[in-house]
């Protein structure tokens, strides 16, 4: 490999996964070495997407006096100064300098809040490195390492897939299709479009279901979510509406006021013989009480009360000029239902064959309890619902973490997450299980199924839509023992549930 551009530029999707594995240095089941990967660290540099240059926080004041009706103020102050008159100059300055403070404090807040949000966005990833599965920085990635997809996970790279299971890939980012992309490991012909590259997975698109294994192709501003950043950033700034008609207002009064004050004074020394000192004092303080200078004030203290409003609103806008631009939007297009949530889901409600149980508490913490009626469950004392707990904790992909903030988020599917959640609550002891191999969920039959070895037995465990799980079982457990299903009950038990607005799913043993 000579650089990481070279590298980038192959056309890795016309090539068979092994030969991409094998140019790239890298092993399917042990990945990059640790001192593979550091090399490349150091060549290639992080994955991450390059920053603009940064203005210094003086720039940034600075350019808050870039008004023409700031230039005149500060000229008149300039005189004003030369002349001795000090008290006329702390004045007009403090006009010039009010403004642009007001300006600048709003816009550094609002570049706070962002950098706030953008650590908050930072992912992690699970590769093979040396042997070893682990969970490293998305930043520390290189060319050549192994990374594993599960449902949830952002991907962190432009990844060339080696195997896929049912694997679907959420890339809105990148090709405006709202519906997943179903991915594969097969080889391409050269001449693939982007959208039709159905054996890689890009940066910052999305698993929606499945699990794969893909190798590093591209990273940081190689990747192709990197070349849109390219494009994006030789955009020229627009200037909105309002700053068109300031500025135009501003060029109009400061010429008609500086031709005026000229003739003025012209007027004032050749035919009515005034003392040039006193006649340049007096035409100075006419042109200076007509400039609008409280303009650029007052405009900066509406926007930023507009920008204030906003964010009270839990929107956040970078400078102040948005505010007007916003306030232009007559009509805004959306494919949303209309409703917003904060995509978590909580089990409400157990139905086993004999029993309704209650579940307690929000959101992903294990605050809540199982109760039977108004009593607290002791899930042991429960058979049924204790191998319905374990069959939703078996047949699961999503995983419980804590964010900077304190606050317990999924990682994965809600769904997923919520079902952790009612097994962290209902306090059973993980058994010695190792998962032998999974069907992951699809919506064709609706279902995900696990085959686990737990104490040396085989058990498969199924979570799904529960009418089509009502199907395929032919037996149920309740308190007096297993019998033949009755599927007539179990039907009208489903549209029941239905019926108070909460969404179902089932779970089926066999073992």
């Amino acid at each position: 490999m000579d650089n990481n551009e070279g590298e980038t530029k192959r056309k890795w999707y016309a090539l068979d996964g092994d030969s991409v594995v094998k140019e790239l240095g890298s092993d399917i089941d042990l990945g990059l070495s640790k001192e593979t990967a550091r090399e490349r660290l150091e060549k290639y540099g992080e994955n991450k997407l390059p920053e603009r240059k940064k203005q210094s926080p003086i720039l940034r004041f600075l350019k808050h006096f870039n008004d023409i009706l700031i230039y005149v103020l500060l000229v008149a102050a300039i005189i004003t100064a030369f002349l001795g008159h000090y008290v006329d100059t702390i004045v007009i300055l403090l006009v010039a300098i009010i403004n642009a403070v007001i300006g600048f404090f709003q816009e550094n807040k609002a570049e706070k809040a962002l950098a706030d949000i953008k650590g908050m966005l930072s992912h992690k990833a699970f590769i093979i490195r040396g042997g070893k599965r682990k969970e490293v920085d998305a930043t520390d990635l290189t060319l050549g390492d192994i990374v594993l997809l599960n449902p949830g996970d952002k991907i962190p790279a432009d990844l060339r897939l080696i195997q896929t299971n049912n694997l679907q890939v959420e890339e809105s980012p990148l090709t405006g299709e709202s519906v997943p992309s179903e991915k594969n490991s097969d080889t391409l012909d050269e001449d693939a479009m982007l959208g039709d590259r159905d054996n890689m997975a890009f940066s910052s698109t999305t698993v929606s279901s499945g699990t794969g294994v893909g190798v590093v192709v591209a990273i940081g501003a190689d990747t192709e979510i990197g070349k849109i950043n390219r494009m994006m950033s030789d955009i020229k700034p627009v200037t909105t509406p309002l700053l068109k008609q300031t500025d135009k207002f501003g060029k109009t009064v400061s010429i008609a006021i500086i031709i005026i004050a000229v003739v003025i004074y012209a007027f004032g020394y050749f035919f009515r013989e005034y003392d040039p000192l006193e006649l340049l004092l007096s035409v100075i303080g006419l042109a200076v009480a007509a400039i609008p200078e409280g303009l650029p004030a007052i405009l900066s203290i509406i926007l930023a009360i507009g920008v204030q409003n906003m964010a009270r609103r839990k929107a956040i806008i970078r400078t102040l000029p948005s505010v007007e631009t916003l306030g232009s939007v007559s009509v805004i297009c959306s494919d949303k239902t209309g409703t917003l949530t904060r995509n978590e889901m909580t089990v409400r409600t157990v139905t086993t064959k004999d029993n309704l149980f209650k579940v307690s508490g929000i959101g992903y913490t294990s605050d809540g309890e199982i109760t039977l009626g108004e009593d607290p469950v002791d899930v042991y004392e429960q058979p049924v619902l204790k191998r319905l707990v374990n069959c939703f904790y078996y047949c699961n992909d999503a995983k419980l973490g804590w964010n900077n903030e304190g606050v317990c988020t999924v990682k994965g599917d809600p769904t997923e997450g919520a079902l952790l959640t009612l097994y962290n609550k209902s306090e059973l002891k993980d058994l010695t299980a190792k998962r032998i191999d999974t069907v992951p969920f699809d919506s064709t039959y609706k279902y995900m199924a696990t085959l686990m070895n737990i104490e040396g037995k085989k058990i498969i465990f199924m979570k799904g839509a529960p009418d089509r799980l009502v199907n395929i079982a032919a037996e149920e457990e309740g308190e007096s023992g297993i019998k033949p299903i009755n599927r007539d009950f179990w039907k009208d038990k489903i549209n029941e549930t239905a019926a108070t607005g909460q969404r179902l799913i089932g779970g089926l043993i066999n073992g």
